[in-house]
């Protein structure tokens, strides 16, 4: 058994056990259970706010504190997004692997070859301002594809950095005590700006003789980010949505990937729970979704490359989890339906970890 077949085991077991959590999660919604040995009351209407605040701790303060923030479910590497669910600002690893199978030529008959793209990132998004967060990723890549020989191709370098500043069009409304303070839904949506930096390395010998040239650490290019993430919340139920659009330009050796697109759409549920000897807040967000990426045409010396567009609509499940200023999280995603060059690649699955500490 390969490092690879024992990464993928090791993943399934982490998503068997975090599955097992959410079949359990409902249990957690009721965080008064924890202090049931404590006389906390809640806050009333006509009560005194300020009086006796220590002892009558309202069940809508764990509520607004615990409270998810989904306007990290927006998009990156991939579709895999550039923040995560219930953490707006951290600074963390995630690792993604991501399966498929390309033709080992440029003819119908010509055999599949298995290629697996494994990427471990630095990422974090920062507070600049109240309104103004600046979001970071760092990769790097170590690829590899089996080819029908029995032979095989390994690739590993830094990736391409990428830089994003966004914006906080609308914000959520702070609930306060009071019943008439409480905000039915809330509402956030942001958009970004960035750039992809050329510092990972592309080489066109990875190109001969597949019709897959996306098996590289980098692009070689400078390529403009776009990004636009929003959200709805009501109670602990939350949907976001996210469209974001990189325009890449012509690297140095005259290879010019083709523009993309990415969409989703993701639905969470939040429970929350509070660890009773710790008073450390915990919470736990399953996630359902779905995500598409839609590629222009490659160009080559300035002429299209035959084949090289394409689309894929992937199936998003997962789950999160946030102990105190510790996040983690796993999310599967399976293809649902695709058109990737020609027919001549097929995505067949994409796997994301990662570990935060909350800012």
């Amino acid at each position: 058994m390969n490092d690879l077949q024992n990464i993928r085991y090791i993943m399934v077991m982490i998503l068997g056990v975090f599955g097992s959590i959410f079949l359990h999660a409902e249990s957690l919604t009721d965080s008064t259970s924890v202090f049931s040995n404590f006389n906390f009351k809640p806050t009333t209407e006509g009560s005194n706010v300020n009086e006796n605040h220590t002892a009558n701790i309202g069940l809508s303060e764990f509520e607004e504190f615990e409270d998810c923030d989904v306007c990290g479910c927006g998009s990156s590497g991939g579709s895999m997004g550039y923040g995560t669910i219930g953490n707006g600002d951290f600074i963390g690893l995630r690792y993604i692997t991501q399966q498929y199978q390309s033709r080992d030529g440029i003819y119908n008959n010509s055999p599949w070859i298995d290629e697996n793209f494994n990427t471990m990132q630095a990422w974090a998004r920062i507070p600049i301002s109240q309104k103004i967060k600046l979001n970071v990723i760092v990769p790097y890549h170590f690829h590899n594809r089996q080819f029908i020989d029995g032979t095989s191709q390994r690739i590993n370098g830094l990736g391409d950095i990428s830089i994003l500043g966004f914006y906080q069009l609308i914000s959520p409304k702070l609930d306060g005590f009071l019943p008439e303070q409480q905000s039915k839904f809330k509402h956030n949506l942001e958009v970004g700006v960035g750039l992809k930096l050329p510092t990972g390395e592309y080489d066109r010998a990875n190109n001969e003789g597949s019709v897959n040239p996306s098996f590289q650490v980098g692009t070689g290019s400078w390529d403009v980010l776009l990004a636009s993430n929003y959200s709805v919340s009501h109670q602990n139920w939350g949907v976001g949505l996210l469209a974001n659009y990189t325009i890449k330009t012509e690297n140095e050796q005259e290879y010019h990937f083709g523009n993309q697109f990415n969409y989703g759409l993701n639905l969470f549920r939040t429970f929350n729970t509070m660890n009773a000897k710790t008073f450390t807040p915990v919470s736990i967000s399953p996630v359902l979704g779905l995500s598409g990426e839609i590629f222009g045409e490659n160009e080559s010396y300035g002429l299209a490359v035959k084949d090289t567009k394409g689309s894929v609509l992937f199936s998003r499940i997962g789950v999160e989890s946030t102990y105190g200023k510790i996040s983690g999280g796993v999310n599967l995603m399976l293809p649902v339906s695709q058109d990737l060059n020609g027919g001549a690649v097929e995505a067949k699955m994409r796997l994301g970890i990662h570990l935060n500490f909350v800012l």
